[in-house]
């Protein structure tokens, strides 16, 4: 029985296999436009790369998961991988922190805080509050699918894995805990900043740690919530590595038009 990347790190083998896989994205398939025809992977092509690579279903919806890797050992149970990629690596490696954004549900997170008698009028005065309802809400999406809930996602084994890459073709894979930091061991404002010649509270919530920014949450522009966790606090992290760059002839016998033909050999014979 194969043991499922969840217990444990990728294999050399696995991840080389998700590496290849992820190049194939250049072929003009992927989301990302490049030069000379080709394409790079986007978050989409990363979920489903990561699904093929270790075993995994791509949701292709907004579940609270991206991919489910099945249990071998109980039928029904799944373990979640939530996956986030963004072209942030030069920031890693200037900062030592990885750049996942958790959600930009900003619905969703004024409504829990509308349930706390906090507003836009207010949400500034109680820096707090407003974190801990955030993280709060991240934690009741999880647990909404975990097995304590009839759900049918093992949280225990279930992570976060992130992909940063930069604009020179450079990849990296991080995996982190599914468990976030506990807000009250952290130091939370709003940074103030200069309008008008006077000094204001600004409309970023920030979380601190020791060594700087860990949370960062962004309500009245975009509602996008924001986690740096530190390198030195993932689980595991590949190599720096690059995508295998395709062959010469990729164009001829590689496109898309050659992957129609092969798919639908008989219909595309009408067309020649």
């Amino acid at each position: 029985m194969t043991i499922p990347f969840v217990h444990r790190n990728p294999t050399k083998k696995e991840f080389e296999r998700f590496r290849l896989i992820l190049s194939t994205y250049q072929d003009g398939s992927g989301q990302q436009a490049a030069e000379d025809g080709q394409t790079l992977p986007g978050w989409r092509d990363f979920e489903r790369s990561v699904a093929l690579a270790f075993g995994g279903v791509s949701q292709e919806s907004k579940f609270i998961f991206d991919v489910l890797i099945p249990d071998p050992k109980r039928q029904d149970v799944y373990f979640g991988v939530s996956c986030k990629m963004r072209r942030t690596l030069n920031d890693t490696k200037r900062t030592g922190r990885v750049t996942l954004e958790l959600s930009n549900s900003s619905g969703a997170f004024w409504e829990q805080l509308r349930q706390l008698g906090i507003n836009q009028q207010n949400y500034k005065d109680k820096p707090f509050a407003v974190a801990q309802a955030l993280l709060a809400q991240e934690y009741e999406w999880h647990e909404s699918v975990g097995l304590e809930e009839d759900g049918n996602v093992d949280l225990l084994k279930s992570f976060y894995l992130a992909l940063s890459w930069s604009a020179k073709g450079e990849y990296q894979l991080f995996k982190f805990a599914l468990d976030l930091p506990d807000p009250a061991r952290l130091s939370w404002d709003f940074p103030k900043v200069e309008s008008n010649g006077e000094e204001k509270h600004g409309r970023r919530l920030r979380g601190k740690d020791s060594y700087g920014t860990l949370f960062e949450w962004y309500g009245e522009s975009g509602g996008q919530l924001k986690y740096y966790p530190l390198v030195e606090n993932a689980l595991w992290k590949s190599e720096i590595f690059t995508l295998e760059p395709l062959p010469k002839n990729w164009k001829e016998k590689h496109g898309i038009l050659m992957k129609a033909k092969d798919y639908f050999p008989r219909q595309w014979k009408k067309f020649e």
